[in-house]
């Protein structure tokens, strides 16, 4: 990524460049913060012409773990998708949706209580899953 979202870091796979991993800082003032939230692209080899899936493997309190999401800019609505879209663009409108109170496939509705525990559990759950630990993140640089 050239430009950095904030709240937002991500990079590649080691071993498969079509494969991105993020991982989104509770923004203040809202539910998530304090929360790392850790999930993956997985890009077609037909990118940027058609969009990636996108998962978040972090619970939340607003996504299914390891799920699909169905959002304007997934492989859900690959009609919808615009292939100037970047991998900061992308994780931007990710971090648009989860702090609304939209709907939709692979979302969950929980008060902002439960998912305030979730950011609190957040870091822990990280650094004791194997998903997490193998592609760690430097949330302070790209």
């Amino acid at each position: 990524m050239t430009s950095a979202p904030p709240f937002i870091t991500a990079k590649p796979s080691e071993t498969n460049i079509l494969e991105w991993h993020y991982v989104i800082q509770g923004p203040p003032d809202s539910p998530y913060e304090g929360g790392e939230y850790y999930g993956r692209l997985n890009f077609p080899s037909e990118y940027p012409y058609k969009p990636p899936s996108i998962r978040m493997m972090t619970p939340s309190g607003r996504f299914q773990v390891n799920t699909r999401l169905c959002l304007t800019m997934s492989d859900f609505h690959p009609n919808l998708w615009n292939p100037s879209w970047s991998v900061a663009s992308i994780l931007n409108g990710l971090l648009s949706f989860m702090v609304s109170d939209e709907g939709t496939t692979g979302s969950i509705k929980t008060t902002r209580n439960e998912k305030r525990v979730y950011a609190a559990k957040s870091h822990l759950w990280n650094v004791k899953h194997q998903a997490f630990k193998g592609n760690r993140i430097d949330l302070y640089s790209i």
